[in-house]
């Protein structure tokens, strides 16, 4: 069966989704994780865009072994060096240069003749020949690029060394006969289309991103490019999981697979919806909440006496197990560490340590421990950033009749403890005005979110802020059985991230158009 290269740009196309911002060690966490699920090519980022986006690309190159890293690149001399210094070290490096090849791209962003973009195109492709072995290029928004031309400038791209070329529909504007077609004249019609592969990059403006990508394997694309959850620039981009299950589930039609750890999918979903902040929609498919849920009567029946009847395929495919944690407020720390490596976790010693106080301090709370709930705690902080503030103490007054007032007990990195208080509109203003006070920091509170990480009342809340601070943009979580610690916690998580990426270097957000 034909196999569909998997390029994952969670951690560039995903990143510029609002709102998310991940430091160094959060991208390094995330691509181990796809190394882990399988991808055969991971994305990590724009090296031109600023020093710090350069490092975290280093960072990951030198970090995943298993996996081919690319950076992106403009088609200029200046961005294919950024991308040669970031992807030292790395084991497999691939440069990924772009350039906008239809009309309304060509006349009011780039002012470029027809055969000046292939002049250019020519020239980069050339110019990062002498770095890299494998390179990717990309006619940005090839699908509202005149289908001669397209065929023009791929022919151009396979003569000048390209070992890929994507085909972008950019702005989610093509339907699925429209993007295939593209394929299938590429295919009859370019000279030399079986040395290199086509690739397929998809946006969901229209919603139809997965279906197009669908599209595009039917018509010989050899890979295809998207992102975990679907996050990514506007609408989002295809969602590999969904791409995954398709061919999985619908092989005989497809004829094609993935090699993807699919078990792993799970695990990856929910480490990317937290540490982006982007909370995954009940119904989405594959990896939301509701994806494998029955509430009506007539379903329940029916897959109680044959799962079949509706249920395509099964949650432990991407690595769901149900049933409660057999662990309580008196097991151990031996059975605490086995159920961690059940669940996919392999900690140091230092980090047992401190997953399993918390563990045992929920226990203490909770009648039952869930494997959510251990994956929460465990997860929570995942990515360890200095503590320059630690919350030791909250306690908030609060009456619909009276005016909410916070008291907090924050302790400094040299271990000096400050007491402030604060009043606000509500109770977790009132506990924010308070830290702001002690911490001495003036920051906006961008975005807040909570949710609830199990069921019941005693369920595990997880709250999700964005903090700013003039040019800077940090995000923060926390969890507790408590929101409003659950919010304190977040907050001062964000204030200490946003003083370590103040000691880092800029990470400027690319501001110019990419696939």
């Amino acid at each position: 069966m034909r196999k569909i290269y998997i390029f994952d740009t969670s951690l560039r196309d995903g990143e510029q989704s609002p709102g998310v911002n991940l430091n160094i060690q959060e991208k390094v966490e995330i691509a181990l994780q796809l190394e882990k699920l399988g991808v055969d090519r991971i994305e990590a980022g724009f090296p031109a865009a600023s020093p710090g986006d350069l490092a975290a690309v280093n960072a990951v190159a030198r970090a995943v072994k298993n996996a081919s890293v690319i950076g992106l690149s403009r088609s200029r001399e200046q961005d294919i060096e950024a991308v040669r210094e970031a992807l030292q070290g790395a084991e497999d490096p691939c440069i990924h240069l772009f350039l906008a090849t239809s009309p309304i791209h060509r006349k009011h962003k780039l002012r470029m003749e027809k055969h000046q973009v292939l002049e250019a195109a020519e020239a980069a492709i050339k110019y990062a020949r002498k770095y890299f072995s494998k390179i990717e290029f990309s006619a940005e928004d090839a699908g509202r690029t005149e289908l001669d031309f397209l065929c023009e400038v791929t022919d151009l791209a396979i003569r000048s060394g390209a070992t890929v070329v994507n085909i972008p529909d950019t702005v989610g504007y093509m339907t699925p006969y429209e993007y295939g077609n593209i394929f299938k004249t590429l295919k009859e019609t370019v000279p030399g289309i079986e040395k290199i592969q086509l690739s397929a990059h998809c946006h969901d403006d229209l919603g139809m991103a997965t279906v197009n990508a669908l599209a595009a394997i039917l018509n010989g694309a050899d890979q295809i490019e998207g992102t975990i959850n679907g996050i990514g620039e506007r609408a989002g981009n295809t969602a590999i999981e969904e791409v995954a299950l398709a061919l999985e589930t619908r092989q005989e039609y497809f004829q094609a697979k993935t090699t993807l750890t699919l078990s792993e999918i799970a695990r990856t979903s929910r480490l990317v919806s937290k540490l982006t902040g982007m909370v995954v929609p009940g119904n989405k498919a594959i990896v939301g909440a509701n994806a494998f849920a029955h509430e009506s009567g007539i379903h329940q029946d029916g897959v109680l006496k044959e799962k079949t009847t509706y249920e395509i395929m099964s949650p432990e495919k991407i690595g769901l197990k149900g049933g409660k944690l057999p662990l309580g407020k008196l097991s151990g720390r031996h059975a605490f560490r086995e159920k961690l490596v059940e669940l996919g976790y392999s900690l140091n010693d230092e980090q047992l340590n401190t997953a399993f106080g918390k563990f045992k301090a929920l226990a203490d709370k909770k009648k039952q421990v869930t494997d959510e709930d251990i994956l929460a705690l465990v997860e929570e902080k995942l990515i360890e950033t200095p503590e320059v503030f630690a919350l030791e103490m909250i306690q908030v007054s609060y009456g619909n009749q009276s005016t909410p007032t916070a008291t907090v007990r924050i302790r400094t990195l040299e271990g000096q403890t400050l007491d402030e208080a604060a009043v606000g509109n509500g109770s977790v203003d009132a506990i924010y005005n308070a830290i702001d006070k002690a911490t001495k920091e003036d920051v906006e509170l961008d975005d807040y979110s909570i949710q609830s990480v199990t069921q019941g009342k005693d369920a595990l809340g997880e709250v999700h802020v964005v903090l700013k601070q003039g040019d800077y943009s940090v995000q923060g979580r926390g969890v507790s059985t408590d929101i409003l610690e659950a919010s304190a916690r977040a907050y001062v998580d964000a204030i200490n991230r946003l003083i370590d990426k103040r000691k880092t270097p800029a990470r400027g957000r690319n501001n110019v158009s990419t696939v």
